[in-house]
């Protein structure tokens, strides 16, 4: 059975957690995502069992550190990881063109994922940090500058993937977080869509944490929402 373009986001209180969230999510999704706090926990040794409780599933490695500094210390630490071999790894775009190539610099083998504008984020918290909006545009400008600075992978909510799509072009990989299975709720996203909107919209990897993690059974909650997607 296909895997479905699913990144589950193992965003688990410890390394033993991460482990079996892995275990039993990795034969139904093509990705696994290790994020901020539970890498500055655990480090490399978090990638590492997450690998291996992975077993024998292709799955790909996504290490969503979210990079965002001088273009000299972002260099810096994408090197540091880089030798862990992420499929993904994410800076903010709005850390500017010359962030985002450094960071492609650094991580040759890795898809540089820039992030545009975080899906907990509306209107209204653009207007307060000062980023012109609404969202949409914001996104677009955000998406354009790091293609052209080398991202090869944008960080988008599905509800504006269509929209950054007509902008790339087809060969840039589309990752939307706040993707909800119908009836789930928001919880502190704020721009959301179900799985099947989110792919309909144009994205190629969708990150999809609590609805399958927090589930009573995380395997039958991954294989559901797969299912979904192949019907």
């Amino acid at each position: 059975m296909t895997p479905a373009p699913i990144a589950v986001a193992l965003d688990a209180p410890d390394l033993d957690t991460a482990a079996r969230w892995a275990s039993l999510t990795a034969p139904h999704v093509t990705t696994l995502k290790v994020g901020l706090e539970l890498y500055l926990r655990y480090g490399p040794d978090v990638v590492a069992a997450v690998r291996e409780a992975a077993g024998p599933a292709p799955v790909e490695l996504f290490l969503d550190l979210k990079l965002h500094d001088i273009p000299a210390t972002v260099a810096g630490a994408a090197r540091s990881v880089a030798g862990l071999r992420p499929a993904y790894l994410t800076v903010h775009a709005s850390g500017g063109p010359a962030m985002v190539r450094a960071a492609v610099e650094a991580a040759p083998d890795a898809r540089v994922a820039a992030v545009t504008v975080l899906t907990s984020f509306g209107d209204a918290d653009l207007d307060v940090i000062g980023l012109a909006g609404p969202a949409s545009d914001a996104v677009r400008r955000l998406a354009v500058l790091a293609v052209g600075a080398g991202a090869r992978a944008l960080v988008c909510s599905p509800r504006e993937a269509a929209a950054v799509r007509a902008e790339v072009g087809p060969d840039v990989v589309l990752i939307t977080p706040g993707v909800r299975p119908e009836g789930a709720a928001a919880q502190d996203q704020t721009r959301v869509a179900t799985p099947r909107g989110a792919l309909a919209a144009g994205a190629d990897v969708l990150v999809i944490g609590r609805p399958i993690t927090g589930a009573p059974d995380p395997a039958a909650a991954a294989a559901e929402i797969a299912r979904s997607l192949r019907d």
